[in-house]
């Protein structure tokens, strides 16, 4: 018969190993590319500004618009990607009063107005917001009064529409959480 006396103290640490052997390559991983949307858009010089309330501006000549999210034929940004985004108008007013909406949905989120103070030169109105979208929403500048219309474009001062997304809602990355 055995008989076991108490277990003693513990022993010093002793002296770390040699490296073992390099294991084999792991699979390729996925790299997440973070979405993308961004569009700017200006007036050409021989646009003819809507008459009617409720028009939307068209910005036909396009700076930026690689994704294609923004129609300059209609003149409406369609999102694809949800998240927050920036809009901005840039608006070159001239002999005109103007006054106009940043329309989300057929809802206005946004409304800027100039009156004309009989100055000679262009005056600039500028705007811009902040807006939670998700896809298939619509954005847009549309003409808040048939009488003040007074966008303007030339070849030394421009009407601009831009927007961008900055921060996407896509939950199916670590990359965007």
């Amino acid at each position: 018969m055995l008989i076991t006396g108490q277990s003693g103290m513990r022993g010093l640490t002793g002296d770390r190993g040699d490296p073992g052997e390099k294991g084999e390559k792991g699979s390729p991983g996925e790299c997440a590319v973070a979405p993308k949307s961004a569009f700017s858009a200006k007036l050409s010089e021989s646009r003819t500004s809507p008459l009617a309330v409720g028009d939307a501006v068209r910005f036909d000549k396009i700076i930026l618009n690689e994704q294609g999210d923004y129609n300059p034929e209609t003149g409406r940004f369609t999102c694809r990607v949800p998240g927050v985004y920036y809009f901005t108008v840039h608006a070159t007013v001239y002999r005109s009063s103007l006054q106009f909406d940043l329309i989300k949905n057929g809802h206005t989120v946004a409304s800027y107005f100039q009156i004309f103070g009989n100055w000679s030169k262009p005056a600039s109105l500028s705007g811009g917001t902040l807006l939670h979208l998700i896809p298939g929403d619509h954005v847009w500048v549309q003409m808040a009064l048939s009488e003040y219309t007074g966008f303007y474009s030339s070849p030394k001062t421009d009407s601009t529409f831009t927007g961008f997304l900055v921060y996407s809602d896509w939950k199916n990355s670590a990359v965007f959480a």
